[in-house]
Formats: structure tokens, C-alpha cells, sequence
């Protein structure tokens, strides 16, 4: 059986290749879309109940530093870390030109999508310009359920700071 999958995805390597979508592609649409209520609306805004609607029931989330959190676990370091002081807000902001979205298909049918890119996290002070402190890579699955786009699992890494 294994010989026979290897054929022929040797004979027919480009129906099982799914390559980056193109920047203007709908499904890279949406998932901007999407990215924009994340961090726009819940990191940036602390518009929190519209970032827990986008986040899968089983929302894993793994980070370089500070470790694996599932929904509960991210929904309230958010609360108490990224929203918690009007005096010292992080914010982030995608690194223009650099997110990527990769389909997932099953059986020809999409289920999911993988975006990846890179951020910078700012801080917000009052009298203050906004200022850099860190940049780090990330990639989000993204699956489609019942028709909406769920966060499902985050990687958040390669974190440095800017010197």
C-alpha cells in the first residue's frame, strides 16, 4: 500500500501539493480578517469577548517562554497581563509582508488553514511615543467550524528583544 501512495504522489505531485496562497486569495482574506480580530480588537483593544468567540472550544496555545496554555489559561493572561494596566499597554502589529497561509484539505475539502508570519510587540504609555520591544514568529491552524474560522492552536516563537 505505501508503494503504491508513493507512486503516485510521484506521478502526480502537484495535485498533492498545497502551496502558499496568494495575497489576494479570499481564504488569505479571511484569515487576515480573523488575525485582525485576535490582535487588533482583543490584544491591542482588550476586546475580549470578540477574541474568545474566535477561539476553538480545545484553543492550545504554545509559547517559547512562557509555556503551553489552553482557552481558559490564555483568555486570563489576557485579562491580567496584556489588559490589565491602561498605563503600560503591549501592542502588536504584523510584520507587513510576512504572513503566509497554507489550505488544509481533506479529501478535497478544506477544513483548516495554517498562517504564518511574524509580529513586533510595541508598548503604549501615556505621554509616550509607542515603542518596540519585541519581535517574534508565530504560527496559527486555523479551522473552519460550521462555517467560522476557530483558532484552534498557536505557536509563538523565536521571541527576541529589540535592542
Amino acid at each position: 500500500m505505501k508503494i503504491k501512495n508513493i507512486f503516485y504522489c510521484l506521478l502526480f505531485p502537484v495535485s498533492f501539493v498545497n502551496a502558499q496562497i496568494a495575497e489576494d486569495n479570499i481564504l488569505f482574506i479571511q484569515l487576515q480578517e480573523m488575525d485582525n480580530i485576535v490582535f487588533e480588537e482583543g490584544f491591542n483593544k482588550c476586546n475580549l469577548k470578540d477574541l474568545e468567540k474566535t477561539l476553538h472550544s480545545e484553543f492550545e496555545f504554545y509559547h517559547d517562554v512562557g509555556g503551553v496554555g489552553m482557552k481558559e489559561d490564555f483568555m486570563k493572561n489576557m485579562k491580567s497581563n496584556i489588559c490589565s494596566s491602561p498605563d503600560r499597554k503591549p501592542i502588536r502589529k504584523v510584520v507587513e509582508g510576512s504572513i503566509q497561509v497554507f489550505p488544509l484539505y481533506d479529501q478535497g475539502t478544506l477544513y483548516g488553514a495554517i498562517q504564518n508570519g511574524s509580529h513586533e510587540f510595541w508598548i503604549k504609555e501615556p505621554n509616550k511615543d509607542l515603542y518596540q520591544t519585541g519581535l517574534a514568529k508565530f504560527s496559527t491552524t486555523w479551522l473552519l467550524v460550521d462555517g467560522e474560522w476557530k483558532m484552534k492552536n498557536v505557536l509563538s516563537f523565536d521571541h527576541s528583544p529589540v535592542h
